[in-house]
């Protein structure tokens, strides 16, 4: 495995641990309001190999508890079970963020009780799919299995949405509801804008629609927040 990116500590990636975040490239999505467009698009070269980390958490014992997975698209790497596997072998939790497009992957992280808590992005309602991330047609098959796969196996998980202004709209929250009744937590994310975003002309939704948009899917998922409001 391949390291594009390595943050050293992190209070707010892992929930309840003190963590280092892990920046795997690839991905199959295009969402023109990524952060992290060129990683995505493997434009950089990797920062460390798998046995330089291994060995930095090694060194970091007793200071960090979790390591946070995340991408681009982590489980787009079939070795990606066997990272964690040695991961949690030097006692540290896991936590995977995914866009759950790779079910087969995400089923054996799971079942191998690999990750205690995994973050999946639901990027819009099935409608508004492809064009949301980016592509000319989405196969939500793959998607909508990992949801499953979540609500039945996962030790412990959330959903979340990164909100734009120009992409989402009161229907749209009404259908993920729908599609996510009856979740562990969900989670809505003004987007924000960053130069490593690879296309203007997209805003954060203001307090009215963010407080809006929680009501309807606290209707759904009783514990539904806002993440990252200022």
């Amino acid at each position: 495995m391949k390291l594009y990116g390595l943050q050293k500590m992190t209070l707010l990636d892992f929930p309840g641990r003190v963590a280092c975040t892990v920046f795997l490239g690839g991905c199959d999505f295009r969402c023109p309001f990524c952060h992290n467009y060129e990683l995505a698009l493997l434009k950089s070269p990797p920062v460390m190999e798998e046995a330089e980390f291994l060995s930095f958490l090694v060194k970091r014992k007793g200071l960090l508890d979790g390591v946070a997975i995340t991408g681009g698209e982590p489980c787009l790497w079939p070795d990606l079970p066997d990272f964690l596997r040695q991961i949690r072998g030097l006692g540290f939790a896991v936590k995977l963020d995914t866009n759950g497009a790779h079910p087969a992957v995400l089923r054996e992280v799971l079942r191998g009780g690999l990750a205690d808590y995994v973050a999946m992005d639901i990027k819009n309602s099935p409608e508004k799919y492809a064009e949301t991330v980016g592509l000319p047609k989405a196969d939500l098959a793959p998607v909508r299995e990992s949801v499953q796969l979540l609500m039945r196996e996962a030790r412990d998980y959330e959903f979340r949405t990164t909100v734009v202004r120009e992409l989402h709209e009161d229907e749209d929250f009404e259908k993920i509801g729908d599609w996510i009744q009856g979740a562990r937590r969900y989670f809505l994310q003004p987007f924000a804008d960053r130069d490593s975003v690879p296309f203007s002309g997209f805003h954060a939704p203001d307090k009215e629609a963010l407080g809006r948009w929680l009501r309807i899917m606290r209707k759904y998922v009783p514990f539904a927040q806002i993440r990252g409001m200022e």
